[in-house]
């Protein structure tokens, strides 16, 4: 079976420093060091994906339209830097305005990746930015590795690199 990698978007991908709610292109500023370490995950035999909450939507804040233009652009800017992005999970919801199943930390968009993608359990990793992520790995039982937001995740990826 196949082992992958989960992220979170915002503050493991893209710096949501200055911004909580990303949906334009321009707001895209990817994380320091990310296309590298996602390039070196994938030559160590990753599938890589991304696992996001986008509770702006329910919100009101902005679209399904606008964030799948988002996911277009971060795609094409991995593919060109050698790096697949297997699929995207986006949760449009959020609890103060609707009750779902599939918002972290519950793990159903974990779940339907691995299930989808015949992805291995016990190879595979949710690199996440906050308690909420670690939640959603444990709830899918997979190992959950706590980055610190918006900076390079190398340090605390590096062995599984060796």
């Amino acid at each position: 079976m196949k082992k992958a990698i989960f992220l979170d978007r915002d503050g493991v991908i893209i710096n949501n420093r200055e911004q909580y709610y990303i949906w334009k292109t321009e707001q895209m500023h990817l994380v320091d060091g990310i296309a590298e370490n996602l390039q070196m995950l994938v030559l160590k035999g990753f599938q890589i994906f991304i696992v996001t909450n986008q509770g702006g939507i329910s919100k009101g804040l902005y679209s399904r339209k606008d964030i799948q233009h988002l996911h277009q652009e971060l795609t094409e800017t991995f593919r060109k830097n050698q790096v697949e992005i297997s699929e995207i999970a986006c949760c449009p919801h959020h609890p103060e305005v609707e009750k779902c199943l599939c918002r972290k930390p519950g793990s159903l968009m974990i779940d339907k990746l691995i299930a989808k993608h015949g992805i291995s359990k016990e190879g595979s990793y949710f690199i996440g930015d906050s308690e909420t992520d670690m939640e959603a790995a444990k709830n899918a039982g997979i190992r959950g590795i706590r980055i610190i937001p918006n900076q390079n995740m190398y340090p605390h990826i590096s062995f599984l690199l060796q």
